[in-house]
């Protein structure tokens, strides 16, 4: 009745005006009601997959996550290769000749490096200089090493009346000179090539662990197109 006095409202619109409000009410209750946070339960299938060690997804066995600083573990092939392989239980081929107790064809785990190839070969005979060759140098697929030969270009000129036969023809370089193996007089020898651009070939192959195909000349500071279409059918991987 104060209401309607004061405001100067009919009955009927006061009414109204009280409906409105008991539904805005109600609404505003509701809503309340269904926002609010509430507990799930796991489904029982997920449940049961977590407690036998299942994914229940992917129907498999559940691989848990290694934990920080672990070391991985084997596969089911069997222990994981060499670092630096890429592929666990990957082998490479090289050849190993020269003067060494078991020349010929050896196998070797990927990531290998010539240390390896030369244990695998029986090591060195005695009395063979080993400085010139780069014991620590990753291997590669297909490599040749070649222990205590002579530079070829170094042995070519000097075929005096007693150095013909084999010696003469192992000191002289009748095939490509190989990137991998090849000393800096070598490189020295090949057209267009210099001290200080052999020395470029050298560290390229230090710092990437060999040439594995000869087009990887190309990448080397100082060789350009017309010089790498010069030096191509000179040299080999």
């Amino acid at each position: 009745m104060w209401l309607q006095l004061r405001c100067g409202l009919e009955p009927k619109t006061l009414a109204a005006l009280t409906v409105v409000l008991v539904a805005a009410a109600v609404f505003a209750a509701m809503h309340f009601w269904s926002d609010r946070p509430a507990s799930v339960r796991a489904p029982e299938r997920v449940g049961e997959a977590a407690a036998s060690g299942v994914d229940a997804d992917a129907g498999g066995p559940v691989t848990p996550e290694p934990s920080p600083g672990a070391a991985p573990a084997a596969g089911p092939g069997g222990p994981a290769g060499p670092a630096g392989s890429g592929v666990p239980g990957a082998q490479i081929v090289v050849d190993v000749g020269g003067k060494v107790r078991r020349p010929g064809i050896h196998r070797l785990p990927s990531g290998s490096r010539v240390a390896d190839a030369l244990r695998v070969a029986g090591g060195a005979r005695p009395g063979v200089d080993l400085d010139g060759l780069n014991r620590a140098r990753v291997l590669v697929d297909g490599e040749q090493i070649i222990v205590g030969a002579p530079p070829g270009p170094a042995a070519a000129g000097g075929t005096g009346a007693g150095t013909g036969g084999p010696a003469a023809a192992s000191g002289a370089s009748a095939g490509p000179v190989s990137l991998n193996s090849g000393t800096p007089e070598q490189f020295d020898t090949l057209p267009g090539v210099g001290p200080v651009l052999a020395q470029h070939i050298i560290d390229y192959r230090t710092q990437h662990g060999g040439f594995r195909s000869v087009d990887e000349l190309r990448e080397v500071n100082g060789i350009g197109d017309r010089r790498f279409a010069d030096l191509q059918p000179l040299v080999r991987p």
